[in-house]
């Protein structure tokens, strides 16, 4: 009769501890080769308070209320914080068109007018000011010390004229830290707006594999962890004509370090 033998697990230990002992360190080494993504469920609905709509209302027009962009509230709760080409240059003053917030509503959205404290062309910044009951605000974090392949998260209001005015959060992780200046070809793909910035004093940028849409501009760029803002979403590159952007978009997201927010404020304390 043939026995069979069981070889003794290693170190003395029985067989079944043995496995368990073995199953334990994979799931550590599975665990040290894979990061693990922050959880965003705790921070979203505290971000979202402060996430606003940026557009201007018209009482004769139709539709009364235009969408141009996201903007978000900082500081007491009346600092809001968007892009400057998401603010329309002018005004229409003759037909009493006002310049503010939208807010959801119900099923609907609201209005709340605002005033133009600061346009920060150079940065792409604009800073608004509400009169009234303070909205909740978030907090400014150190844009200096964001790393590449850091993890963050962006939330605003993508297409929001065709989906509705509903915040919508993607994660984000920092690529690169770049130029603002994306070099050229040649000199023959130069475009004003490019010649105008290569001759203003360069300054880096946050560049995202995140993708951003139409209506996401202005929208805050926050640590998922602690929301805070680290950066405002700026432009999205878009490859061949701007109606890609929707049907194919490149996935290429940049924001504004918010170190360049604190400076707006600041110069807007200065003023007082």
């Amino acid at each position: 009769m043939l026995s069979i033998r069981k070889d003794r697990a290693p170190n003395n230990l029985p067989s079944s501890s043995r496995r368990r002992q073995v199953l334990g360190m994979l799931v550590v080494l599975g665990l040290a080769g894979q990061a693990t993504a922050v959880d965003l469920r705790p921070i979203v609905p505290t971000v979202k308070r402060s996430v606003v709509g940026i557009g201007t209302f018209e009482r004769t027009r139709s539709p009364a209320i235009v969408f141009s962009g996201t903007g978000f509230v900082i500081g007491d709760g009346l600092d809001v914080i968007t892009n400057a080409h998401v603010i329309p240059a002018i005004l229409a003053e003759g037909k009493l068109e006002q310049l503010g917030i939208v807010l959801p509503d119900g099923e609907g959205v609201r209005f709340r007018p605002a005033e133009l404290v600061a346009r920060d062309n150079e940065h792409d910044l604009a800073h608004l000011r509400l009169s009234g009951t303070p909205l909740p605000a978030l907090e400014l974090g150190d844009s200096d010390k964001v790393q590449e392949g850091q993890e963050l998260a962006l939330t605003g209001f993508p297409l929001a004229m065709a989906l509705g005015l509903h915040p919508a959060t993607h994660r984000a992780t920092l690529a690169a830290v770049t130029p603002i200046v994306r070099p050229s070809l040649g000199s023959r793909n130069l475009d004003p707006r490019q010649i105008a910035a290569l001759q203003r004093s360069p300054f880096n940028i946050f560049q995202l594999d995140a993708t951003a849409y139409p209506g996401n501009s202005g929208s805050p760029l926050y640590d998922p962890a602690t929301g805070k803002v680290l950066g405002v979403i700026n432009a999205v590159f878009v490859k061949g004509l701007k109606e890609t952007a929707i049907t194919a978009p490149s996935g290429i997201t940049y924001a504004i370090p918010a170190k360049y927010v604190a400076e707006l404020l600041q110069k807007a304390e200065q003023k007082k």
